[in-house]
């Protein structure tokens, strides 16, 4: 099977046009190893996060946490900053993370009291 052109047109492909689809690939590759290894990263931090959740549940402490929810904030924006990636999007991404976290610690903190409050019959 010849490629084709990747403008369209019916035109065998160039050597230009192959290196600059190979590098594509190459680099298409390095994407798909880093986002792999951002889904890796996340489950274990939700695997650290539902630790919290269960110490906090059962130190009757609240689900969030605004200071250190601040402090995170702050630090991951200068982290952004020195990472030339935009301060901005870094923080929107951590506000996504932590409403997750927090969720789950309500769900844990809601599991504990229905279980504490059933005992035995």
């Amino acid at each position: 099977m010849a490629l084709d052109s990747p403008l369209g047109a019916d035109s065998p492909l160039t050597t230009d046009d192959r290196e600059a689809i190979d590098e594509l690939s190459s680099i298409r590759q390095s994407i798909d190893n880093i986002d792999a290894a951002l889904v890796h990263l996340l489950a274990e931090r939700f695997k650290f996060t539902q630790s919290v959740g269960h110490l906090k549940a059962a130190a009757g402490m609240p689900a969030s946490d605004p200071e250190r929810e601040r402090v995170q904030i702050q630090r991951l924006r200068q982290l952004a900053e020195e990472s030339h990636l935009d301060p901005a999007f870094a923080e929107k991404f951590l506000g996504f993370i932590v409403g997750e976290v927090i969720q789950h610690h309500q769900r844990i903190a809601n599991d504990a009291a229905g279980s504490s409050s059933e005992g035995p019959a």
